[in-house]
């Protein structure tokens, strides 16, 4: 674990992790894989509801990772994928390293990893998932989230190589999130169904990233039929917001609690639409988010706190998520390039290991130090490479960690 943090400790950590990614096949771990247990498989009383849920939590929680023992294969994740090939393509622009035959694999491992079945390009995670009310989601099964990060990054290829077949392969994501997932009441309800199909869901962050997936794609088609239902949905979960700023994960009674991760996701997607479309229309919901998310999830160390009113735990996903937020939104306060900084230093501090890769989460009383493929080192690499590639970031750092110190 590093004791001190410089200007290099970026540019030294992306080439590690990316060199473990590449050495572990970009396959690993994820919280929520329990279910590709072999073990859970073959035991009736084991494979049923409660403990399919109970076992899930179990492990997610557990500072200890036992999936070997429980036959847990390590797995590529389309999702991951897909981060991984944005990061990439960030590194390239960026002039940071050449990896152009690696970007072409995570192009080909999208492919092998559609979802099967489905006259659309779209994707799911690498296991299969117990829903709290719903019943099990079997491997592959395509949702929203997944599909909108692989078309995102089949986006960012097109955008930076002109290849229209992945933008046809985002065309098609989009109509699958447009034909199967955007539903509307016909009154003030309206929203993309999130985790499943049937399931009309009012979940913020998936509203705003699918709406700003479809502004994207009406970008580079003209496609008029993604931008109606883009604006529409985006306006409902904008008028969601409460006065302070934050919004709730969602408006069902169990999804009422505020995190940093999905705040910035709401965020940052809000700003991609606002770019796409060139209206201003949502400027100031996104400013009046951004300052209750800078007021609300940082500690003066830079730890960031994964509820707003909740330190612990300390998520590496929330790094990540944080590190892009302040970095895209950093226009709007002066000091968030250099909060970004300053979570990005104490990940280095506190959840780096320097066989490459980064730890799940801090608790209060102790560190959870499994390695996720996913959640962890695919989110961490592409926000190593959106940091590297912000240069207002890495002008001054040290002195905004200094100052906030003081001021605290």
């Amino acid at each position: 674990m590093q004791k001190n943090f410089c200007l290099e400790d970026p540019k030294r950590a992306t080439l590690k992790l990316l060199s473990y990614c590449k050495e572990n096949d970009w396959a690993g771990y994820d919280p929520y894989d329990t279910l590709n247990s072999k073990l859970i498989e073959a035991i009736p009383f084991l494979n049923s509801r409660v403990p399919r849920l109970v076992l899930t939590q179990v492990l997610k929680r557990s500072p200890i990772n036992v999936r070997g023992p429980l036959l847990i294969p390590r797995t590529q994740n389309a999702k991951a994928i897909a981060l991984f090939l944005s990061a990439l393509l960030k590194l390239s622009e960026c002039e940071l390293c050449d990896h152009e035959d690696l970007i072409h694999l995570m192009i080909e491992r999208l492919i092998a990893l559609r979802s099967q079945g489905v006259p659309y390009w779209c994707w799911g995670y690498n296991f299969p998932w117990q829903t709290r009310d719903m019943g099990i989601v079997p491997r592959g099964t395509p949702n929203l989230v997944c599909t909108m990060f692989a078309a995102s990054a089949l986006l960012d290829f097109y955008e930076t190589r002109h290849d229209t077949q992945c933008l046809k392969m985002a065309v098609s994501a989009a109509d699958y999130i447009l034909n199967e997932l955007y539903w509307d009441d016909g009154g003030s309800e309206v929203g993309f169904s999130y985790p499943l199909p049937s399931l009309r869901s009012q979940t913020h962050n998936s509203n705003f990233l699918a709406a700003a997936l479809f502004c994207r794609v009406h970008k580079h088609t003209g496609e008029e039929r993604f931008l109606y239902p883009a604006l529409k949905v985006a306006r409902f979960s904008v008028a969601k917001q409460h006065r302070d700023g934050s919004w709730y994960y969602g408006e069902r009674r169990t999804q009422r609690w505020i995190d940093n991760f999905h705040t910035g996701y709401n965020l940052c997607a809000l700003r991609s639409i606002c770019r796409d479309i060139g209206t201003i229309e949502f400027e100031s919901c996104i400013r009046r988010g951004f300052e209750f998310y800078c007021s609300n999830f940082f500690c003066k160390d830079g730890a960031p706190r994964y509820f707003h009113n909740c330190t612990y735990p300390i998520d590496i996903h929330c790094v990540a998520q944080s590190i892009i937020t302040l970095l895209a939104l950093r226009d709007l306060d002066s000091e968030s390039a250099g909060l970004a900084h300053s979570v990005l230093q104490y990940a280095m501090k506190h959840m780096w290991n320097e066989r490459g890769f980064f730890y799940y989460r801090v608790l209060r009383f102790c560190t959870i130090r499994t390695s996720y493929m996913r959640w962890s080192q695919a989110w961490m690499l592409l926000a190593l490479s959106t940091f590297l590639c912000e240069s207002d970031a890495s002008s001054n750092p040290q002195a905004y960690a200094d100052q906030r110190v003081l001021a605290d």
